[in-house]
């Protein structure tokens, strides 16, 4: 039996591109390091924006870690209508907003802030987008043994997500091993070090990659760990980053035989979450797919 997590993001404008401002358009962004200017964020929301008839914009924001709260203080003046966070920023903007979503304040990480009067609220469509995706496929969580990589803001995602749909277990594996520690112990999970877990695997059914690698020029030490893994009972292999040339995660399912889904259909449901708590509109997941083609690959 699948749960839904619908009243943990609550209830609470979009952009056009070359479309002229005017007095009632509405400024959305994103804010994160250099990787924004790679993202394929801009180029979907602006697009899903301008085929809804929207007035507005969508930019992009690259925030130096010291200026995170001056930046989200100028978003505020400048009167932006919400926001999209980025790498490597979900976890540390929590404590500069205003109002946490519940799911946001379980998850100790944002995704997305919304603008309610004069305060920001942090929402985590992360994790919701996740299971949507997950659910699309038809596998089965409950009763389920997942491991996730990682332990950055999209592993505490994933990892709630897993928890709450049930993993009969769950294991936490990343290179450090007291933030495994710690996120593990927030959602009643295992953790593991890459050495450890590499040498001695338990068996899985679901592997997720919440890290931002996913080729061997990202890391030639994680693809080396990778294509030496071996997990025989691994029936399912999920990559949260897309548009890898080579993916050392879609190697490993290959091996196994396995299915694998990469991060394109988790990023276009948690921008239609998104998207509907900035505007209210509900849009059709196809509208962001079919968004994520415009513009280069990333």
């Amino acid at each position: 039996m699948k749960r839904t997590v619908s009243g943990l993001l609550g209830k609470p404008g979009a952009p056009n591109p070359g479309a002229v401002v005017g007095a009632q358009s509405k400024v959305y962004c994103i804010l994160g390091d250099e990787r924004v200017y790679v993202s394929r964020s801009p180029a979907m929301f602006s697009t899903v924006i301008a085929r809804q008839g929207l007035d507005g914009s969508y930019v992009p924001f690259r925030v130096a870690p010291e200026d995170l709260g001056a930046a989200l203080q100028s978003l505020r003046i400048l009167n932006v209508a919400g926001a999209n966070i980025g790498v490597p920023y979900k976890e540390r903007v929590t404590p500069l907003l205003d109002v946490l979503s519940e799911g946001a304040q379980i998850i100790g990480a944002v995704n997305t802030i919304v603008r309610v009067g004069d305060q920001w609220k942090g929402y985590n469509t992360n994790a919701i987008g996740f299971m949507d995706a997950l659910n699309e496929t038809g596998f089965e969580v409950e009763g389920k043994r997942a491991v996730v990589i990682g332990t950055g803001g999209a592993a505490r995602a994933v990892a709630f997500i897993l928890n709450w749909q049930r993993t009969e277990s769950l294991f936490v594996v990343g290179r450090n091993h007291a933030r495994a520690k710690a996120l593990a112990a927030d959602f009643g999970a295992e953790p593991l070090s890459l050495d450890a877990f590499g040498k001695s695997p338990p068996a899985v059914d679901l592997l997720i990659n919440a890290t931002s690698v996913s080729s061997p020029d990202e890391s030639a030490d994680l693809a080396a760990w990778a294509a030496r893994l071996d997990l025989p009972s691994c029936s399912f292999v999920v990559d949260l980053n897309y548009d890898r040339k080579q993916n050392i995660w879609l190697n490993f399912a290959d091996r196994r035989g396995a299915p694998f889904m990469d991060g394109r259909r988790p990023l276009a449901h948690q921008a239609r979450r998104t998207f509907a708590l900035w505007t209210g509109l509900q849009v059709p997941v196809e509208e962001f797919l079919k968004s994520l083609d415009v513009g280069d690959p990333a």
